[in-house]
């Protein structure tokens, strides 16, 4: 009966790619959206206030080495690197030295962070974070115009002038020169919307002219990213010019939107595709590593470099939504299924291999899987614009699992302190101030910044809540302005409120998120299964409203009028979750959850995390602790053999009070049975 309904379950993943329907919505504008919650608000102050300059003083070479590698090099040079060096050397002149700061992605980390923090900076206006960045952006600019095209990456100017882009011999999957420009380019557009400058969109828009001018069809170039991501960042920078023609005038350089969206679908469509039909223009392939071992639109799964390959599907999901290819939306539903349905690991992580950062084969989940942070809000990102792309709860229950799990745990508590991997089990797994290859801690900034955004959507004629997350929020609907409040203690408590004011009565629909878990669906796929006791309750102005579920959503549609308010009661108690059987790491394992939070075991509460051991009829008590770990639910219970007492902690918690072993999967006693 199980591998039948295992079989189902593949064959409704198979037909879903083709039968869904696409119904873009939109997130929020930044600036229309102020978070206030009581979970939410402190974190985001610990990141615009101490992480974002904790990074960037980082890049600036400022850390004190606490890991061997880099132990290891200041000895050798007498110094931490200095990501901002690479560019004051290219800005003198100099070139082919031999010597460069830090990995060739270097640059791409500073962009990261400077595309994180302009998005904090619309939220939280900070003019001395603000100047900090302009500084750099000089730097950058003065990099680029020792230039005479208008190229700027300093690993391969300092190190292989003559193999930009990879080419002669060199290698993009080393070099990043791709990924960087995307990075750069990203950095440029939402830098000049949360500030209104255009200093660094202008070095973006030079960068993207050559680039468009050397690579493309015949007799271009033929070259692709050896890392996804340049792809969703110039069809942004090509959608910020098409939407605001007179900004081309601000920009001191020749502004050609179109070449930018050109480029963005050739760097798509010929991956896997490593000539011209008449074999000319060869290029080399690193495979499924950066899903360039077929062409994409013939790919099933989701393969390779988890980073790459969640990038890359992000961006195909935002192409799709304007050109509304059924391409595009075909081989976005093929990777994300396959990631939700077979490849998703409890925490929302992704990436079970270490070698090459990337998937395992499908159920292969195993507890010391890598889980790199960076791959969790890859994937996260690419849920998020499945969302806009199909209008489905399911892909926001897999972002709110990612976020509230696998993605806090890369940040520490005190916003210092990092985790490149999140394995589900560990003896030991240090928090590091600073990384040989520090990749997380920029990602970590780009999904703060971008978070208020994607608490609510909208489209024509409806609004969305997707995320539980205290806040006001206002927009248009029939150009008539309405503002919404929600007010929650989520995730510790299920209840959330919901404040509706139209500026005059108005009918539309509020579409409000229920979690899958809070309906007995762990998984939309039945990948992870569970049985929630309590149920999900909602009332309109007081009174009892029927729950109208529609692709994951309660649907509220009636006239509005000023004050309407919605109560929506999630169950949030505590439940086990067990995972589905052709998981053959995880046979006769449980794993404890509440709300949308994954619960680890972890050595400084409990003696002996190896071998304590639970049964499916343990009562699961959960006890506020405010005083622990900056307030949490602890979820207490006895083990299966009646004398022991464990507690268990969120997971995103773990490792914040030194390095102590730790587990999430319990092993299921099933003595007597």
């Amino acid at each position: 009966m199980k591998r039948y309904i295992s079989l189902l379950i593949a064959g409704t993943m198979a037909v879903s790619a083709s039968a869904q329907k696409t119904y873009i919505i939109k997130p929020l504008n930044l600036r229309d959206v102020q978070v206030n919650d009581a979970f939410w608000s402190p974190k985001l102050k610990v990141w615009h206030t101490v992480t974002a300059y904790d990074v960037f003083d980082k890049l600036e070479g400022k850390y004190e080495p606490d890991r061997e590698d880099i132990i290891k090099e200041k000895k050798e040079t007498g110094r931490t690197r200095d990501a901002f060096l690479n560019f004051d050397r290219v800005a003198q002149g100099k070139t082919n030295i031999g010597t460069s700061d830090g990995p060739p992605w270097y640059d791409g980390l500073v962009y990261e962070t400077i595309r994180g923090a302009a998005d904090l900076l619309v939220a939280y206006p900070d003019k001395k974070l603000e100047q900090k960045m302009d500084g750099y952006i000089d730097r950058i600019a003065a990099a680029q115009a020792a230039d005479k095209e208008g190229y700027i990456n300093t690993y391969t100017t300092l190190n292989r002038p003559n193999q930009r882009w990879g080419t002669n011999g060199g290698d993009d999957r080393w070099q990043h020169d791709m990924y960087n420009a995307g990075m750069l380019v990203e950095a440029g557009v939402h830098y000049y919307q949360a500030t209104g400058k255009t200093k660094l969109l202008t070095v973006a828009v030079k960068m993207a002219n050559y680039m468009s001018k050397v690579m493309g069809d015949a007799p271009k170039m033929n070259v692709i990213p050896g890392h996804a991501g340049p792809e969703e960042a110039f069809f942004k920078m090509y959608l910020l010019f098409k939407n605001n023609p007179a900004l081309q005038k601000q920009v001191s350089a020749p502004v050609k939107a179109d070449d930018y969206f050109a480029l963005a679908k050739y760097w798509v469509e010929k991956r896997g595709v490593f000539a011209d039909a008449d074999g000319s223009r060869k290029r080399e392939t690193f495979g499924a590593y950066n899903q360039d071992d077929k062409p994409v639109f013939d790919q099933q799964t989701i393969e390779g470099h988890a980073v790459r390959a969640t990038l890359l599907g992000t961006a195909i999901v935002a192409m799709a939504e304007h050109t509304n290819d059924a391409r595009y939306i075909s081989v976005a539903n093929r990777y994300w299924d396959n990631m939700a349905g077979k490849r998703t690991f409890i925490t929302g992580g992704q990436g079970a291999i270490a070698n090459d950062e990337k998937f395992g084969d499908d159920y292969f989940l195993p507890e010391s899987a890598y889980l790199e942070t960076c791959a969790s809000i890859g994937g996260a990102f690419f849920s998020q614009r499945m969302n806009e792309l199909q209008a489905d709860g399911k892909y926001m229950d897999l972002f709110e699992r990612a976020l509230y799990n696998n993605i806090l745990s890369g940040l520490s508590l005190d916003g210092t302190h990092y985790h490149y991997e999140n394995p589900l089990v560990a003896d030991k797994h240090p928090r590091w101030v600073w990384h040989s290859c520090p990749c997380c801690p920029p990602m970590l900034l780009k999904m703060a910044g971008a978070l208020p955004g994607f608490i609510y959507a909208q489209d024509d004629k409806d609004v969305y809540v997707n995320l539980f997350i205290g806040s006001r929020a206002k927009l248009k609907l029939n150009n008539k302005n309405i503002s919404i409040k929600q007010t929650t203690a989520y995730p510790w408590k299920g209840r959330v409120e919901l404040t509706v004011d139209p500026a005059s009565a108005q009918n539309f629909a509020v579409r409000i998120r229920v979690p899958g878990w809070a309906q007995g669906n762990e998984n939309p796929y039945g990948l992870y299964t569970s049985a929630t006791k309590g149920k999900v309750t909602l009332k309109v102005n007081g009174k009892d409203e029927p729950l109208n579920i529609d692709k994951g959503y309660a649907v509220i549609k009636r006239q509005w009028k000023k004050g309407d308010r919605i109560e929506l009661n999630l169950p949030v108690e505590p439940r086990l979750v067990e995972p589905n059987q052709q998981v053959k790491t995880l046979e006769n394992k449980l794993a404890i959850a509440a709300g949308p939070l994954v619960y680890g075991l972890e050595g400084n509460d409990n003696a002996d995390v190896k071998n304590i051991s639970i049964t499916k009829e343990i009562l699961l008590q959960e006890v506020n602790k405010p005083q622990l770990l900056g307030g949490v639910n602890v979820i207490e219970a006895w083990g299966a053999d009646n004398k022991t007492q464990f507690t268990a902690i969120p997971f995103f918690a773990l490792g914040n009070r030194g390095d102590h072993a730790y587990r999430v999967w319990l092993t299921e006693s099933r003595q007597g049975k």
